[in-house]
């Protein structure tokens, strides 16, 4: 007989909705550094991408990040483009291409990815989740079920997820 109780993940995890080419996403980097730095391991911090219509770079930006977290640097191509978002706003794609190559990733394989799609998909299922669950904005985030909307204010949010990571990592 299964048990009917809900499996909890081995870690918590805190899905983050992110859009490269918003500046407030810019603005929660030090919130989510600081939460990589206090869990480490202990808390998965989970890039869902979240691209709004308004910045016409934002979908391409989002398929380069998972060609990113597909290379093994995921987070730090998203730091590196959050931080130049200007550049991002200016320059378009070839600028991702830059990042990718600035931080030794294959340049090449990026630029064939952003021409093939081969991550539309993912990008796709997380806006249409995003939707679902009610995020309207970036960034935003969600841990053991709650919704945290950055897009308004940070003021408190990484103290609630400090709370609640705590909580979770207490009861396992």
């Amino acid at each position: 007989m299964s048990d009917p109780s809900p499996v909890r993940p081995a870690v918590p995890v805190l899905d983050v909705w992110c859009e490269l080419q918003c500046p407030d996403c810019r603005g929660a980097l030090d919130d989510l550094r600081a939460l990589r730095a206090r869990y480490g391991d202990r808390l998965e911090l989970r890039l869902r991408h979240f691209p709004l219509e308004k910045h016409k770079h934002s979908f391409a930006a989002a398929q380069a990040a998972e060609e990113a977290l597909e290379q093994g640097r995921g987070w730090e191509f998203v730091e590196a483009v959050l931080g130049r978002v200007e550049e991002l706003d200016r320059a378009g794609e070839p600028f991702l291409v830059e990042i990718a190559s600035e931080l030794g990733l294959d340049a090449e394989e990026f630029d064939t990815a952003l021409i093939d799609g081969r991550h539309i998909l993912i990008v796709d299922a997380d806006q249409a989740e995003g939707k679902a669950i009610g995020v309207s904005g970036t960034p935003t985030y969600v841990i053991d079920g709650e919704r945290l909307d950055g897009g308004k204010s940070q003021d408190g949010l990484r103290e609630r997820i400090e709370q609640i990571a705590d909580r979770l990592l207490a009861e396992q």
